[in-house]
């Protein structure tokens, strides 16, 4: 976020390895109804994980499916790297990927500082990401959904994260500080710029990935 769909490979890519997956559009996002920002995020990806075992359709045609006991692992890029990590408190999420994740929403962004970044979507997006000032401005406060204040919260054990040194998205440094607090896995790039989840196909982060999924 802000972003164009273009998951379709990825999501083929992770399907054809024997996952179930899924690309969840956030509250009052794309074609999803409700308020951006409203709630954290991750809320909405647990939102998800609750729904799996009662059950989803195909809209089109209309078949229906269910996970009884669905085994949960999540992959969030950038924006959504904060969803993975809080969203992996969950018991029910075996582990969890963040990929150039922001850790702290406070941290300096050289490319895309908050303040110019909440005055570019509206203009770029329309209706895309719906959003209220107010709210952006308390994520740019880092007054919810900010891992760097949930540490103590949070088993790294369960966390692979991936990041470039050179990223001037979402800087490193928070991301550095993270996984020294909890333990967390990390693989870094010393350039490479800014990564999202539509990269996990890629050999250098499926590969890493799929050994850590498959890890007991």
């Amino acid at each position: 976020m802000p972003g164009v769909p273009k998951h379709k490979e990825a999501m083929q890519f992770w399907s054809a390895r024997g996952f179930w997956t899924f690309f969840p559009r956030y509250r009052g996002t794309w074609e999803s109804d409700g308020e951006f920002l409203k709630h954290s995020p991750e809320k909405d990806v647990l939102d998800i994980i609750d729904a799996l075992p009662k059950g989803f359709s195909d809209l089109w045609s209309e078949k229906e499916f269910k996970i009884t006991s669905p085994k949960i692992f999540i992959i969030g890029g950038s924006f959504g790297g904060p969803a993975a990590i809080l969203a992996s408190r969950d018991k029910r999420v075996i582990k969890a990927v963040g990929i150039s994740p922001v850790i702290d929403w406070r941290a300096d962004a050289p490319d895309e500082p908050m303040d110019k970044l909440g005055r570019h979507i509206p203009k770029a997006f329309g209706q895309t990401y719906r959003f209220s000032p107010k709210n952006w401005a308390r994520l740019s406060r880092g007054e919810f959904y900010n891992p760097i204040d949930e540490m103590g919260t949070i088993d790294g054990s369960k966390l692979l994260l991936f990041h470039a040194k050179d990223d001037r998205v979402v800087p490193f440094g928070p991301t550095k500080k993270f996984v020294k607090q909890t333990g967390a896995n990390l693989i870094t790039f010393p350039r490479g710029g800014h990564f999202g989840s539509s990269d996990s196909l890629l050999a250098k982060f499926s590969k890493p990935i799929q050994a850590f999924f498959s890890k007991k």
